[in-house]
């Protein structure tokens, strides 16, 4: 309920901000335009919110909100980006058009000289006009009918703009190109940003040094994969693709390490099917992200489906990946959204009574588990759920909730560490996919979508 609530504030504080800035600010008092555009941002507002919240009311269907509703939501939000960044810009414009008109009024007035294209009119210049004062009038015609051509022309015909009008011109124009600049800048972005997102993700390929490691499993390959958000802007074709590009890498071990899924198995079921043709040497592995704890039914009937496809879930438990004769543990957390579920992470449970000799690699859904990983000695962690920003400028904001945005990193842990079995003067170092989906605006800026093929070496 407080996400919703927050949403519904976010989208009426935005879209009241667009509307002045590209409808208010850009259009004449009572003028048609300025209705037409004020009541078109209603249904875009009630689109969107629908698009957020519609999946219980409209069911199946929910796919011919979610598409137009999620998309206005990217150019809202690039709309917004833009008219931020234009406002200082904007506002220095328009202060020089306000100091200006002083100076022109004084102009203006008996026993002076007229300023060129003010319409001021004197003995010396009785057409009182110039190439500038034409394009004004037709800017002042507006000022004077209200912004609509059809009410005529109100005053003289041979009347040039006062001062004022003159003044109200240069704001209209001003207001106007910086509107222009962010309808065309946000659009363009969403543009491209769909491609991206609908095209075939990037396959990263990172070797990883880990200092345990029997040189026997050096060049251990595992395929990681994250938040693949099967849902109702997704089809068929989207899972087919991510198994297909996963095979092809040829991988020992396959990991899926969250956000799978944003709906029930009756709804989505069909869309995971292709899962079950997933190819590697020792397995794929599945740990649930908070997504999995906001569908209808909770994570259990996905973990039972996955099993029917051949994937195991890592629920606080680990398995052993033995490699031309040496052995490596590999081990799963929950998500740290299923704590209020009673079904969180524990990753005592999972480490329990392994072997300190050996080698963890930990598959946990938010990068922010990592300090605790790092208590337990872990040697690397596999997470997704940032999406890598998906939408510039948003990786801006992921490290105020996770210690790391996308790719790989480190974690001293000689001293978080000590205590645990194994542990010594190192580092736990974590890897961070973008993932290979989306979730919202089916839109990724400055963050594609990834596939990654890590190598393991001592």
């Amino acid at each position: 309920m407080g996400f919703l609530v927050t949403v519904l504030v976010t989208v009426v504080v935005v879209h009241y901000y667009l509307w002045r800035r590209l409808v208010r600010s850009t259009t004449m008092p009572g003028s048609r335009s300025r209705r037409w555009l004020t009541w078109a941002l209603v249904p875009l507002a009630v689109l969107l919110l629908a698009a957020f919240g519609g999946s219980r009311v409209f069911g199946s269907g929910i796919g011919y909100v979610a598409w137009p509703g999620y998309l206005w939501l990217a150019i809202m939000f690039y709309l917004f980006v833009y008219s931020l960044a234009l406002e200082i810009p904007r506002a220095i414009a328009l202060l020089a058009v306000r100091r200006a008109r002083p100076a022109r009024r004084t102009a203006a007035e008996p026993g002076h000289a007229p300023v060129p294209g003010t319409g001021a009119v004197s003995a010396a210049d009785p057409v009182g006009a110039s190439a500038t004062t034409a394009v004004e009038t037709t800017v002042a015609v507006e000022t004077r009918t209200g912004g609509d051509a059809d009410h005529g022309l109100a005053g003289p015909a041979d009347r040039g703009p006062g001062p004022d009008e003159a003044a109200i011109g240069r704001r209209l124009f001003i207001s106007r190109t910086a509107a222009a600049a962010v309808g065309v800048g946000a659009l363009a972005t969403v543009g491209y940003g769909t491609r991206v997102a609908q095209g075939d993700p990037v396959i990263e390929r990172v070797p990883v040094r880990l200092s345990r490691l029997d040189p026997r499993m050096s060049g251990l390959r595992f395929a990681v994969v994250s938040d693949i958000h099967l849902g109702p802007l997704t089809g068929r074709g989207h899972t087919e693709r991510i198994v297909r590009m996963i095979n092809g890498l040829q991988a020992d071990v396959v990991a899926i390490v969250g956000d799978l899924v944003d709906g029930t198995v009756a709804e989505l079921g069909p869309l995971a099917t292709p899962l079950k043709s997933l190819e590697s040497r020792y397995g794929a592995y599945f740990v649930t992200g908070n997504h999995e704890y906001y569908t209808a039914n909770g994570p259990q009937e996905w973990i039972d489906e996955l099993g029917s496809l051949g994937v195991r879930s890592l629920r606080n438990e680990r398995v052993e990946i033995s490699h031309a004769g040496a052995v490596l543990d590999l081990a799963g957390v929950n998500d740290l959204n299923g704590q209020v579920m009673g079904d969180g992470p524990d990753m005592g449970k999972a480490l329990a009574g392994r072997d300190p000799g050996r080698p963890v690699v930990l598959l946990a859904h938010q990068p922010l588990q990592v300090e605790q990983a790092a208590e337990h000695g872990v040697d690397l962690q596999l997470s997704g759920h940032t999406h890598g920003g998906q939408m510039v400028p948003f990786n801006l904001l992921v490290p105020l909730q996770q210690p790391v945005v996308a790719g790989l990193a480190e974690i001293p842990r000689a001293a978080a560490s000590s205590g645990a079995p194994g542990a010594g003067p190192d580092v736990t170092r974590v890897y961070v996919t973008r993932g290979a989906g989306f979730w919202g605006p089916p839109v990724r800026v400055g963050a594609p979508p990834e596939i990654t093929l890590l190598e393991l070496m001592p």
